[in-house]
């Protein structure tokens, strides 16, 4: 197997598709997007911001990348590797998007679960072509220094810049799905994964920053319209965080920072050690289109 970028982006502007040279994606009614210095573009028209910087800042794209790359959640991330390799089709190409791929930790062990199945098989000649969309600047920078065998958009998943039918694997990782544009850019047949947290993801730091928890939304199961069941599984394990800069870090990535009133965030900062349970879904539906 082998690694390599996605190619196939659409216009922001008018959805014709764009093509990569002379330092810029350009379509051809003549709108051109400009390839960063770190490798990345920017398909995110002023008019699809809600606000000046929308996304993750400098900050909470820092201390994800330095929770993540501890190791602390790899085991949400093989098992989101596994469950897109066993997609691959032998001989061809396996194109797969991370929508709000945040600083590219999932695409960058995707990358290397995908190199070690290479090593172990000889003669393996799939293809992973990997995108992803983040509407963070800075998670989007962040993520095109560390990889270059990808393709990394400023964009938002409510108007995907990728072409219709392109896609055999989106990701929506702890994000926010848009079902609607997820269907326009799977094949026929494609696959979206999700994870999303469980009732007692993070129920530990979540009693001592909040005075009480909610209860958990239910959850049916109901796949988006156009999808049906493919898979759900669920994933626990424990984590022990030693010190209170991974505990802040921890904190700073989750919508929790900005949730909890400040007597939770202090007590949050007064921990030394913090032993946490990770709780998440993992669900995959097949996509079917109408008709």
């Amino acid at each position: 197997m082998r690694t390599t970028m996605f190619r196939a982006l659409a216009c922001p502007l008018d959805g014709e598709p764009l093509r990569r040279g002379d330092g810029a994606w350009r379509c051809d009614a003549g709108h051109g997007f400009d390839i960063a210095r770190q490798g990345y573009v920017n398909l995110l028209p002023v008019q699809h911001k809600r606000s000046r910087d929308p996304g993750d800042s400098k900050e909470m794209v820092a201390a994800r990348r330095r929770f993540l790359e501890a190791g602390h959640y790899r085991p949400i991330a093989e098992a989101v590797a596994r469950a897109v390799l066993a997609q691959a089709p032998a001989g061809g190409t396996l194109r797969c998007l991370d929508a709000g791929c945040g600083e590219g930790y999932y695409l960058r062990e995707l990358a290397r679960a995908h190199e070690q199945a290479q090593d172990g098989a000889a003669g393996d000649d799939r293809t992973l072509a990997l995108l992803g969309v983040d509407i963070s600047k800075w998670a989007v920078l962040a993520a095109a220094k560390q990889q270059k065998a990808a393709t990394w958009v400023v964009g938002t998943n409510a108007h995907l810049p990728v072409q219709e039918s392109s896609l055999d694997v989106v990701l929506c990782l702890f994000g926010f799905p848009v079902y609607p544009e997820f269907a326009r850019v799977l094949k026929p047949g494609g696959v979206l994964l999700r994870v999303d947290a469980g009732p007692d993801h993070l129920r530990e730091l979540r009693e001592i920053i909040y005075p009480s928890l909610k209860p958990p939304r239910a959850d049916n199961g109901t796949p988006p319209q156009g999808f049906a069941p493919l898979s759900r599984e669920t994933l626990r394990d424990t984590i022990y965080l030693d010190g209170a800069g991974p505990i802040a870090d921890l904190l700073a990535m989750t919508p929790h920072l900005h949730r909890a009133k400040a007597e939770g965030r202090e007590r949050a900062a007064a921990l030394e050690s913090l032993t946490v349970t990770l709780d998440v879904r993992l669900t995959q539906w097949v996509y079917h289109p109408a008709g």
